[in-house]
């Protein structure tokens, strides 16, 4: 059968392509990604060849007619037409809020690293990135736990929406896997006070294609030239410098 969607991203890196990447994978829809056959140069021509309204950055999904650019409308778009969104208008709306507070949080996540320029190496800029560490570790991760563990509170069901995963729960799933790998002592210590997050990880790790995606070789490790990287000079228990 062939891909629905083509998934256009880095090809050596699980990225923010990841979000997008799981949820296709957790939904059982056929995709494929022409940068992972094919090597960078392919992406890096696609984007090329583009021009008006176009995406400004890798991913973005196409499926022939259609090219969808940036995590969340990406899954906001892929979960309305394959059921992990929702049919309920106002119920889309408050997943597509979760999901960019998702988006936020990654954001500041990749700024513990290259809190100066995302041009630069982590090498030329860790002083800055021990403070914006610290910052993220001790004020800013309980913060969006808060955050997260009190929406899971909204419905009983290991996820957002009650018994069915969404997007959201896909994503929470990744952000937590992420932030072990970057900051293990931290997470241990956090850990135990967000049973409702432990839940929908653990729920949504167990569904069918996501164990079997888990095992395959289609997903790649975590490593130092993505979003999530472990720098251990950059992790450590809540202020602890």
């Amino acid at each position: 059968m062939s891909a629905l969607y083509d998934l256009w991203y880095w090809p050596s890196i699980p990225g923010r392509g990841e979000f997008v990447r799981l949820a296709l994978e957790a939904a059982g829809i056929i995709y494929r990604e022409p940068a992972r056959e094919n090597g960078v140069d392919a992406l890096l021509g696609d984007m090329e060849n583009r021009h008006g309204i176009r995406p400004y950055a890798p991913p973005y999904v196409t499926n022939g007619a259609e090219t969808v650019a940036q995590v969340a409308l990406i899954l906001d778009w892929l979960g309305r037409r394959h059921g992990f969104a929702s049919e309920d208008a106002a119920v889309a709306t408050q997943l597509m809020q979760l999901q960019l507070t998702v988006t936020d949080i990654v954001a500041e996540i990749h700024d513990t690293h290259h809190p100066i320029s995302t041009g630069a190496y982590y090498a030329d800029q860790k002083d800055a990135a021990k403070k914006a560490a610290l910052s993220f570790r001790s004020e800013r991760m309980p913060k969006y736990f808060d955050y997260f563990e009190d929406a899971l509170s909204a419905r009983s069901g290991p996820f957002v929406l009650g018994a069915g995963w969404s997007h959201v729960d896909s994503s929470l799933w990744l952000l937590m896997e992420g932030l072990d790998y970057a900051f293990p002592n931290r997470m241990a210590e956090l850990a135990p006070d967000y049973p409702r997050l432990a839940a929908c990880r653990h729920a949504f790790a167990k569904l069918d294609n996501v164990a079997a995606y888990l095992r395959s070789d289609r997903r790649m490790p975590f490593n130092e030239d993505g979003i999530f990287r472990h720098y251990p000079e950059l992790d450590s228990k809540g202020s602890d410098a």
